[in-house]
């Protein structure tokens, strides 16, 4: 799987966040089709690669039989 410095992810088809690595830190964006608020820090020293890993790890209590945390685009 090739990751980027911009990701977008579907999160157990429940959210949808857009991730962006913006100078030394990363950058959380709601996507329009997701409803609430999106608190969450991402630290600085994570690498691109382990992003995937560590929302699997902040966001595992909303999974729903049968959906994954995605990588769209």
């Amino acid at each position: 799987m090739t990751y980027r410095s911009d990701m977008k992810f579907n999160i157990y088809g429940r959210r949808k966040l857009e991730v962006r690595r913006e100078n030394d830190g990363w950058e959380v964006v709601r996507q329009p089709e997701t409803v609430g608020a999106v608190d969450l820090f991402i630290p600085s020293v994570l690498e691109t690669e382990d992003s995937a890993t560590y929302l699997d790890d902040i966001y595992y209590e909303i999974a729903g039989t049968g959906y994954d945390n995605k990588l769209l685009s």
